[in-house]
């Protein structure tokens, strides 16, 4: 469930690390991947006792909060110039924002099982627009049938041969219009924010104040206060947005910076796995044959589409 587009364009130049990480990377991948897995079942959680512009504002208040601590901790300034605060509030809402809002609203009508493998298109809309966007990214015969296997992976898990029946168009649709939402924001990011010499840490946090803000200002427009403290979809919200964003961007740039973009971007072949495994054992949801089958193919075509140039 990658937020921040900056992850995969823009590392630490020129920095060695001081010291050995205290957990193996390996590790952190694991928990990274159970955090990010779990979210869809916190979002499904929240939903329940709030409005989904109140989770996401929820999730992005917590978040925030993780990454200004953990900014005050290591003594990082946020970034400076208002061409690089007007870029970081587009990205901000597509890559929080928008995406958080929408998976919100699409789990008050479909399972979170279905969210979580909707989230995992997002490398395959991503190979899509970087051919169109990205001059230095080349379709290859093997990116191209990754695409076409993803493709047909989407139309198994929604169970195009049945005519889409039992499925809500509209909450998938939302779905996987977030997760178009995230490459949309990282192409912009490598575009419009890469090399600007400020550290990952100071940007993700302006990014997620920026987000915060944007929703602060949304939410009491479409909402109302509710009228008693739902307080099991409140600690959800909490640990989705504590947790699921802020501690695992946290995770993830520490991974990005060890191991490099490439070995830390195969969490998202994990994280559909987590959100089935989780939605079916612990809030019941039905799965279908073509769920779980359709998932495998998807991820299978993703993959595919995060080779290297040659075929």
């Amino acid at each position: 469930m990658s937020t921040v587009a900056s992850s995969r364009t823009v590392t630490p130049n020129g920095v060695a690390p001081r010291r050995r990480a205290t957990l193996d990377w390996r590790i952190r991948f694991g928990v990274l991947s159970l955090i990010w897995g779990f979210s869809f079942l916190f979002i499904k959680v929240g939903t329940d006792g709030y409005a989904p512009f109140q989770v996401t504002f929820g999730r992005l208040l917590f978040g925030s909060a993780v990454l200004v601590a953990a900014m005050a901790v290591k003594r990082e300034r946020l970034p400076r110039g208002a061409r690089t605060w007007g870029h970081l509030a587009v990205a901000a809402f597509l890559l929080n924002a928008l995406p958080f809002s929408l998976f919100a609203y699409s789990e008050l009508t479909i399972p979170s099982t279905l969210a979580g493998i909707c989230n995992a298109t997002s490398p395959l809309w991503g190979m899509a627009l970087s051919l169109v966007a990205l001059s230095e990214d080349r379709p290859t015969r093997r990116r191209v049938a990754g695409l076409g296997i993803g493709f047909l992976g989407v139309l198994t898990v929604l169970g195009v041969w049945q005519g889409f029946h039992g499925l809500d168009a509209t909450g998938t649709a939302m779905a996987l219009l977030a997760s178009l939402s995230y490459p949309v924001g990282w192409i912009y990011v490598r575009r419009t924010l890469a090399g600007t010499g400020h550290s990952h840490l100071s940007m993700t946090g302006a990014q997620l104040l920026l987000a915060t803000a944007q929703l602060a200002f949304v939410t009491p427009l479409f909402t109302t206060l509710p009228s008693r403290v739902a307080w099991v979809p409140l600690l959800a919200i909490a640990a989705l947005g504590a947790l699921g964003t802020g501690l695992a961007m946290l995770l993830q740039y520490g991974i990005v910076a060890e191991v490099g973009p490439t070995t830390a971007q195969m969490v998202t072949y994990f994280i559909p796995v987590i959100a089935t495994a989780a939605g079916v054992a612990i809030l019941g949801e039905s799965l279908a044959w073509s769920t779980p089958v359709g998932a495998v193919i998807v991820l299978a075509g993703a993959a595919l589409t995060q080779t290297g140039p040659r075929d």
